[in-house]
């Protein structure tokens, strides 16, 4: 089985909000539904929705695959203690493969106490077990994840923008390339666990796996160590990463870059990239979804009237708005498609009006308000005597 400690101690089924009987179309439905809500773009800056997404893509990675799925089935049914259940029971010593057929790794058994049940098995059968669980420098593991900040300007967060990170990080030898040997040479198998990784000690009723103490689980042996990284394949060197920002990219969200983080060791996968995006405010407008805001002033005449404005737009361009007869201010316009653009749907430009009082008036003007007042026939306060 390729089993990994986690199933022992996490209910993926739970996970997904599905029973263990659920087809492969209700697994896959849950999926999409908790990963559109807790998807980091969706949530920027929760890191708990983070979390949550990362454990909801676990979940599915196992039972979303049959095979896995199968597998997982089968270790959950034996449990964590497997063939301790007693002869002929379930997941005893009569289960699968007869006598000394369970075959326990002692790196992936884990959650009784601090050291697992790997170390207590290790201690008693001289398997050599480790405590915390798996060391450093064993077997292939994942490179880890780094975090950059992109400071965009807003217009570039508005229509998205392809741009390059220049980062200080581990990466990838440049001299073997992440072999670990010197150029012209390649690592070899290693002659102990003939490229496995592991060794088996036969106890009687147990044939349990530790990594290989020849090769550190590695599977193979560097007999020429690269001069640059002295054998581990990774050094640390600047390097440009290219990122694309999607359009509408807020202030604070996460971009993930899979993959673009520091590089796997032992033949482990890389980790992720995580840019924080910083975007600078603009002084007319702001993002409020997929739709863009900005306030524009109209003189007392245009609100009372009507009139048709000219209204800036993000792309330096003017589109015409009617203000309607008797707009008061803090009303708000909209103008179709002059909002983020994105594949799936382009927001609106949504305009706020606000009457422009003069802070001073000409003669001219100040008789035509004094004429305007006086011909007023209606209170704009008559409701709040009515209420008093």
């Amino acid at each position: 089985m390729t089993a990994q400690r986690e199933w022992f101690e996490k209910d993926y089924y739970k996970v997904l909000g599905v029973s263990e009987t659920a087809d492969a179309k209700e697994i896959t439905k849950a999926y999409r539904k908790l990963a559109r809500e807790n998807h980091p773009d969706a949530n920027p800056g929760d890191s708990a929705a983070e979390e949550r997404f990362k454990e909801i893509s676990a979940a599915y990675d196992v039972v979303g695959d049959a095979e896995k799925r199968k597998e997982y089935d089968e270790v959950r049914r034996l449990g964590p203690m497997g063939g301790f259940g007693g002869p002929g029971g379930a997941g005893g010593f009569g289960g699968p493969g007869g006598p000394g057929g369970f075959t326990f790794n002692v790196d992936d058994l884990g959650g009784m106490g601090g050291g697992g049940l790997g170390d207590v098995l290790g201690n008693l059968f001289g398997g050599g077990g480790r405590r915390g669980g798996r060391s450093r420098g064993t077997g292939p593991q994942r490179g880890g994840d780094l975090e950059a900040g992109l400071h965009l300007d807003f217009t570039d967060a508005v229509s998205g923008v392809t741009t390059t990170l220049h980062l200080v990080s581990d990466a990838a030898c440049h001299v073997c390339a992440g072999l670990g040997a010197e150029p012209g040479t390649v690592p070899v198998q290693c002659p102990t666990c003939h490229g496995r990784g592991v060794v088996e000690d036969d106890q009687g009723y147990f044939a349990m796996s530790r990594p290989c103490p020849s090769c550190a689980g590695r599977g193979s042996i560097i007999e020429n160590p690269c001069h640059n990284c002295r054998g581990s394949g990774i050094e640390r060197r600047p390097r440009e990463v290219k990122v694309r920002i999607p359009a509408g990219v807020k202030d604070g969200q996460k971009i993930r870059l899979k993959g673009r983080g520091d590089p796997g060791r032992n033949g482990g996968p890389p980790g992720d990239l995580y840019v924080t995006c910083q975007v600078e405010p603009h002084p007319l407008f702001r993002m409020d979804g997929r739709n863009l805001r900005v306030t524009v002033p109209v003189t007392f005449a245009e609100a009372a009237l009507g009139a048709d404005i000219d209204v800036p737009t993000i792309d330096r361009s003017t589109v015409k708005l009617r203000i309607p007869a008797g707009t008061p201010t803090g009303r708000t316009l909209r103008v179709k498609g002059r909002g983020v653009a994105s594949a799936k749907a382009t927001g609106d430009l949504l305009v706020t009006i606000e009457v422009a009082v003069p802070a001073k008036l000409s003669e001219a003007e100040r008789e035509a308000v004094e004429a305007l007042a006086a011909a007023a026939t209606e209170s704009p306060r008559a409701h709040l005597e009515e209420l008093s």
